[in-house]
């Protein structure tokens, strides 16, 4: 798997997260963000998203700042 690196978030304290990264063999985005765990948010989530009850095993919920639109646009590109 080829990563490009896109951006960290400018503001981050530690120059490690949130971050990232495209997978140059299919595009993909490779987003490290901030985990949510407060329950308000999660609740909120629940309530406007698709009709599940949890959030699957396999899959979490991730915060970008919105300092990151920026990144996050170069990394979509011209798609």
């Amino acid at each position: 798997m080829a990563l490009r690196y896109i951006g960290v978030d400018p503001n981050t304290p530690n120059t490690g997260s949130p971050t990232i990264w495209v997978d140059e063999a299919d595009g993909d985005l490779i987003i490290q963000g901030l985990k949510i765990d407060d329950e308000a948010t999660m609740d909120g989530i629940k309530a406007t998203g698709p009709k599940w009850e949890t959030i699957p095993d396999h899959e979490t919920v991730l915060r970008l700042p919105a300092r990151m639109v920026p990144i996050l646009k170069d990394a979509i590109g011209d798609r």
